[in-house]
């Protein structure tokens, strides 16, 4: 994988179901084995996969957030911040790639959910690195992408 600023490396391409290429089988196995259990939970934003998954995120990599955000969501307990916060950036990850295929009632609903996992956080405090307010502009930039493709 190409370099990016920092450690973590772009993946050759960006995955577009029925457009680009599957990535190799366990290509992301080695960042997603950074999640371990002895990462305290408040910690998981520290480790190579969240890191990952942030990077693929901003390069506009979305199945590939994803892909790597999952094994961050798997190690957080249900009912936690952490893991809204994690299913948010992972669903509105999911809305861009579905505005990319095309898909804007998708990309829609998949904004709402993301907003209902963000009611559920503390919008005062740094959850896995980031702040309420933050993703909720994301939130909105997603939104105003949906709004200028119509």
């Amino acid at each position: 994988m190409p370099e990016t600023p920092g450690r973590i490396g772009l993946p050759p391409h960006a995955y577009i179901p029925g457009e680009t290429p599957r990535h190799p089988e366990g290509l992301f196995d080695p960042v997603k084995a950074s999640v371990t259990g002895t990462v305290p939970v408040a910690e998981l934003h520290r480790t190579a996969a969240w890191e990952a998954g942030r990077a693929y995120f901003d390069a506009g990599y979305y199945w590939e957030c994803h892909e790597v955000l999952e094994a961050i969501w798997m190690r957080t307990p249900e009912g936690s911040q952490e893991r809204d916060m994690t299913q948010a950036l992972i669903q509105l990850a999911n809305a861009r790639l579905k505005i990319m295929m095309q898909r804007p009632r998708a990309a829609w609903r998949l904004c709402n959910m993301v907003t209902s996992h963000l009611a559920r956080c503390d919008a005062h405090q740094r959850i896995l690195g980031l702040q309420v307010a933050e993703v909720e502009a994301w939130v909105a930039d997603t939104r105003n992408a949906l709004q200028t493709a119509k």
